[in-house]
């Protein structure tokens, strides 16, 4: 039988959890809005713009894979858990801004403006990837 006390332990730590895992993306949020030129809300939301959409949904999938395999791995106490998880995913949203810029370096033209194009173009799709395999990689550094 549960224990009030266990249950409440639990909700707290799920919520604490929950809360660094919601930082971080808006964090992610915020690099990839740092990135790319205009602001993200007008380009998704008001223009629909489906290139910046395909790199922020590959930011948010690549800080949730970061966050969760950082959850799952975290130290036996609470506090240390949710620093351990908190560092992880800033390690990866670094790690992720320095790609972007890696290959923007390599790409011709700005990448954040040909993501940012309204016309479908392949550089969102080489953003998103780069996205997801930098949090596969600190992912699996993690475990």
């Amino acid at each position: 039988m549960m224990d009030a006390g266990d249950l409440l332990y639990d909700a707290g730590a799920i919520a604490a959890f929950g809360a660094i895992g919601l930082l971080l993306m808006a964090a992610g949020y915020g690099v990839v809005d740092a990135l790319t030129p205009g602001s993200l809300r007008e380009l998704i939301w008001d223009k629909r713009n489906n290139n910046a959409a395909v790199l922020l949904a590959s930011n948010m999938l690549a800080v949730a894979i970061i966050v969760v395999t950082a959850i799952r791995s975290s130290y036996d106490g609470l506090a240390e858990g949710l620093i351990s998880t908190g560092v992880y995913g800033l390690i990866g949203l670094a790690l992720m801004a320095v790609c972007f810029l890696v290959i923007d370096a390599f790409t011709p033209g700005r990448l954040g403006d040909l993501v940012t194009d309204h016309e479908r173009h392949p550089a969102a799709i080489v953003g998103a990837s780069s996205h997801i395999s930098v949090a596969l990689i600190v992912a699996a550094a993690i475990s």
